[in-house]
């Protein structure tokens, strides 16, 4: 039970650290003022949206198989 435990809480710890990079970007991309800055900064941000996502499915997935 450990291991799960540890497991999902690194899942978790993952998750988090994305949502905040996400916030961060955000936060970059409104002091942006070129053009280029703000598609780069979209581009970031649409990754680490895919990358939440799969990290929420993997999490699912893992609780799913735990009960």
């Amino acid at each position: 039970m450990m291991n799960t435990t540890s497991s999902l809480s690194s899942i978790d710890n993952r998750i988090g650290l994305i949502r905040d990079n996400i916030r961060q970007l955000v936060e970059q991309a409104a002091a942006y003022s070129g053009a280029q800055d703000e598609a780069r900064t979209a581009d970031r941000i649409d990754q680490q949206n895919k990358e939440l996502e799969d990290l929420i499915k993997a999490r699912d997935e893992f609780l799913r198989k735990q009960t």
